[in-house]
Protein backbone atom coordinates (compact mmCIF):
# COMPACT_ATOMS: atom_id res chain seq x y z
CA UNK A 1 0.00 0.00 0.00
CA UNK A 2 1.38 3.48 -0.92
CA UNK A 3 1.62 6.38 0.91
CA UNK A 4 0.15 9.26 -1.33
CA UNK A 5 0.00 11.51 2.27
CA UNK A 6 3.96 11.80 2.34
CA UNK A 7 4.86 11.69 -1.42
CA UNK A 8 5.74 15.29 -2.70
CA UNK A 9 6.77 16.84 -5.80
CA UNK A 10 9.76 19.12 -4.62
CA UNK A 11 13.18 19.56 -5.88
CA UNK A 12 15.43 17.95 -3.07
CA UNK A 13 17.71 20.08 -1.19
CA UNK A 14 21.06 19.64 -2.46
CA UNK A 15 22.43 20.05 1.38
CA UNK A 16 25.13 17.21 1.84
CA UNK A 17 25.42 18.16 5.68
CA UNK A 18 28.79 19.62 4.91
CA UNK A 19 27.74 23.52 6.26
CA UNK A 20 30.78 25.71 6.25
CA UNK A 21 30.75 29.09 4.66
CA UNK A 22 33.66 29.96 2.40
CA UNK A 23 34.21 33.46 4.18
CA UNK A 24 35.58 35.31 0.96
CA UNK A 25 32.94 33.11 -1.83
CA UNK A 26 29.98 33.46 0.96
CA UNK A 27 28.78 30.22 -0.24
CA UNK A 28 28.49 26.69 1.32
CA UNK A 29 31.52 24.67 0.92
CA UNK A 30 29.28 21.82 1.13
CA UNK A 31 25.99 22.53 -1.14
CA UNK A 32 27.35 25.26 -2.76
CA UNK A 33 24.41 27.54 -2.24
CA UNK A 34 24.37 31.30 -0.83
CA UNK A 35 23.35 31.90 2.82
CA UNK A 36 20.00 33.34 1.37
CA UNK A 37 19.32 30.31 -0.64
CA UNK A 38 19.50 27.73 2.61
CA UNK A 39 17.66 30.08 4.46
CA UNK A 40 14.66 30.76 1.93
CA UNK A 41 14.78 27.30 0.51
CA UNK A 42 11.73 25.85 2.19
CA UNK A 43 9.75 29.18 1.28
CA UNK A 44 11.17 28.89 -2.50
CA UNK A 45 8.82 27.55 -5.44
CA UNK A 46 9.66 24.56 -7.30
CA UNK A 47 11.00 26.74 -10.09
CA UNK A 48 13.56 28.93 -8.32
CA UNK A 49 14.78 25.75 -6.35
CA UNK A 50 15.46 24.32 -9.99
CA UNK A 51 17.01 27.09 -11.07
CA UNK A 52 19.33 27.32 -8.28
CA UNK A 53 20.35 23.54 -8.64
CA UNK A 54 21.44 24.54 -11.97
CA UNK A 55 23.47 26.93 -10.82
CA UNK A 56 25.24 25.18 -8.71
CA UNK A 57 27.73 23.29 -10.87
CA UNK A 58 29.63 26.64 -11.95
CA UNK A 59 30.06 27.41 -8.37
CA UNK A 60 32.69 25.17 -7.66
CA UNK A 61 35.43 26.76 -9.26
CA UNK A 62 34.63 30.01 -6.78
CA UNK A 63 36.07 27.93 -3.91
CA UNK A 64 39.37 26.76 -6.16
CA UNK A 65 40.57 30.51 -6.00
CA UNK A 66 43.78 30.59 -3.70
CA UNK A 67 43.40 33.33 -1.45
CA UNK A 68 47.56 33.22 -0.84
CA UNK A 69 47.85 31.37 1.87
CA UNK A 70 50.67 32.41 4.17
CA UNK A 71 52.33 34.72 1.86
CA UNK A 72 49.15 36.65 1.44
CA UNK A 73 48.62 37.21 5.30
CA UNK A 74 51.75 38.32 6.10
CA UNK A 75 51.89 40.74 3.29
CA UNK A 76 48.54 41.99 4.48
CA UNK A 77 49.79 42.01 8.21
CA UNK A 78 52.77 44.31 7.14
CA UNK A 79 50.28 47.02 5.54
Amino acid sequence: MSDDIWKRDEVESPCVKICVVHPEARICTGCLRTIDEITQWGRMSREERRSVIVELPGRQKQLKVRRGGRAARMARKST
